[in-house]
């Protein structure tokens, strides 16, 4: 186009009655001719339309075929222009003009043409590089990206981007809970569980965490925790949101969300962006269950106490964006109170409260580890070194200062092989009355010490169906 006037002369209305600005006036040119006179330059405009009636009017004569169309002038009978039919319209073959008939593109042909020949760079950086004068020989277009590339899409495409939603789309606790699994662990827990189940309040930001051995235990988790956490706030759970896991997409789900009116909705497969909330949620647990076993080196069965303990404190330490409020109190109604938090996997001494007979001069306490709080009343979860039990007491000290753990000259596995040595060394040569000997009532004990079985001997498999244990079994949990 050439010999452009940049006047405004009013507007070009399309089929859909949608309107465009008419930015100036020009002329299609052909070896140094002149062809079509009075050609518009329409703002927004993004591809070039030929009149037929104008045409006629200007003395060319069009051919319609069925599969192109010739523009030829009526004097000299040459051809001008050739279109192909592509469907129901006639499109001109770009690729069919030559150099000299370039100026019949429009500047956005040009543009993406320059994209191409510039092995598909971003329209972005041709524009720098047009605007600096860093080149010679390419036109100071303005590059837009302002359709799709086919061949970039095959070439570059990444994923979708995930905004941060900045307004609260709940108005109260259990309007939508955020539902995830993680796991399995590499290691059992001292409960016998592989898998963490995770739940989070979207109004408050509250989060429960459960710990079950095997994936289809999700389904009665979540059935005893609805009825609790509804009586508790006495209002009913409207929707929950989960991944498409089987543990959550099954039929006894979806028949107890029916009966209560529950909406469960799923992210889209492989997108966990779409349940970011619990997504998130997660990986904190995980990195702060990871830095306190970390701190006092303690063994990785406890990493199930760990993530309780992670979420306890952060329910009372997280502050709801836009509402500026802890979970805690979004949910609870009342600032909680952080007085009585201790380290975890701190030293402690638990007070022999009535649970044995004790002798004259036999120590009042037992040395422990503290491992959490209690989900069930105020008080600590404290891991007894002498019974090798779990305990829940109030009547516990703590040495928040000790460092003894950090400094250990042994590893937990190095405690492990010198034990199972000194089992079979024991009951190879069939001692009698072997120095450590004790009982143990817990059948769960016995269950998580027969899981060991694959390190352990015949014989001392055996000593531990009788209900036979050495009392030095401490670390082989």
């Amino acid at each position: 186009m050439i010999n452009i006037k940049w006047k405004p002369a009013g507007y070009v209305t399309y089929g859909d009655n949608n309107r465009g600005k008419i930015l100036g006036v020009g002329n299609i040119e052909r070896n140094n001719r002149v062809i079509i006179e009075d050609v518009l330059l329409v703002k927004g405009l993004k591809h070039s339309l030929l009149s037929i009636s104008q045409l006629y009017d200007k003395g060319y004569k069009i051919t319609f075929e069925p599969e192109q169309c010739l523009i030829t002038d009526s004097k000299s009978a040459e051809t001008i222009l050739v279109g192909k039919r592509v469907s129901n319209i006639y499109m001109l073959n770009v690729s069919s003009i030559t150099s000299r008939m370039n100026c019949l593109l429009s500047r956005d042909d040009e543009s993406w043409l320059w994209h191409r020949r510039l092995a598909h760079i971003h329209m972005h950086h041709l524009n720098r590089i047009a605007s600096k004068d860093l080149v010679i020989d390419l036109p100071k277009l303005k590059f837009e990206r302002n359709k799709l590339c086919g061949a970039c899409q095959m070439g570059k495409q990444t994923k979708s981007s995930f905004k941060p939603i900045n307004v609260v789309s709940t108005t109260r606790p259990l309007e939508l809970l955020h539902m995830d699994l993680f796991g399995p662990s590499r290691t059992m827990s001292l409960g016998g569980n592989y898998y963490g189940l995770v739940i989070v309040d979207d109004y408050s930001r509250f989060t429960w965490t459960f710990f079950i051995a095997t994936k289809d235990e999700t389904y009665h988790v979540f059935k005893g925790f609805v009825k609790v956490v509804q009586n508790e706030k006495d209002c009913s759970i409207s929707s929950i949101k989960s991944d498409n896991g089987r543990e959550f997409q099954n039929e006894k789900f979806d028949r107890f969300c029916s009966k209560l009116g529950i909406q469960h909705n799923f992210s889209a497969p492989r997108t966990p962006q779409q349940n970011g909330v619990v997504e998130r949620k997660n990986r904190s647990l995980e990195e702060l269950a990871r830095t306190m076993l970390n701190e006092n080196g303690l063994p990785k069965y406890f990493w199930a106490d760990a993530v309780s303990t992670a979420c306890y404190v952060l329910n009372r330490v997280l502050i709801r964006p836009i509402l500026k409020r802890t979970p805690y109190e979004l949910f609870r109604g009342r600032k909680p109170n952080l007085s009585h938090l201790k380290v975890f996997g701190c030293k402690c001494f638990i007070l022999n409260n009535g649970k044995d007979s004790l002798g004259k001069f036999d120590s009042k306490s037992d040395e422990g580890i503290f491992v959490g709080y209690s989900q069930h009343g105020h008080a600590y979860r404290v891991y007894n070194k002498r019974t090798m039990l779990i305990e829940e007491s109030v009547h516990v000290n703590f040495d928040e200062a000790n460092q003894d753990m950090q400094e250990r000259p042994e590893t937990h596995a190095d405690m492990k092989f010198q034990l199972l040595n000194k089992l079979e060394l024991n009951w190879k040569t069939r001692l009698k009355k072997p120095v450590c000997y004790q009982k143990f009532s817990q059948q769960k004990q016995k269950s998580n010490l027969l899981n060991k079985k694959v390190f352990l001997t015949g014989s001392v498999q055996t000593c531990l169906r009788s209900g036979e244990f050495l009392g030095i079994c401490r670390w082989i949990m």
